[in-house]
């Protein structure tokens, strides 16, 4: 039966953006957790996948020409490295036009915080220290100081 399980555990991973050890339409960094999306139909699956928990997403919609972006990718890796229990996506405009179309994003880097399929808040800009606070402020699990 644990064996079952476990093939069944690693199927969803591999379907809903876990691990992925060969997949061609999604990147995950390994140490910090963030994950590159370049597939809709990867993204949609994912994202939906996400409806049916409470765990925060930061979605981080940017384009490979965009300074301030390039500023903030340490900072998303850092906080993705720090906030465990908070998924982390990356979503390239210019490669997934029609997604940042669905979230109506006008400007990058645009960072919108998902809760059970809806936006919980959204920062436009290079604001590490704002997009830190949010997350602080919607993350399901608060760790006792």
């Amino acid at each position: 039966m644990g064996a079952v399980l476990s093939y069944m555990g690693s199927i969803l991973s591999y379907l809903f953006g876990g691990s992925v050890v060969a997949g061609e339409d999604s990147a995950s960094d390994g140490q910090s957790g963030v994950t590159a999306f370049h597939s809709s139909a990867r993204w949609q699956l994912h994202f939906n996948s996400m409806k049916n928990t409470t765990q925060l997403m930061v979605i981080d919609f940017a384009a490979s020409w965009c300074g301030p972006c390039k500023l903030m990718e340490p900072a998303v890796h850092a906080l993705a490295a720090k906030f465990t229990d908070v998924q982390f996506a990356k979503i390239d405009v210019d490669e997934l036009p029609d997604v940042a179309q669905e979230f109506g994003v006008q400007a990058m880097p645009t960072f919108v915080l998902v809760k059970k399929g809806n936006e919980v808040d959204r920062i436009v800009g290079a604001k590490k220290e704002e997009l830190q606070s949010k997350i602080e402020k919607h993350r399901p699990f608060q760790a006792a100081a």
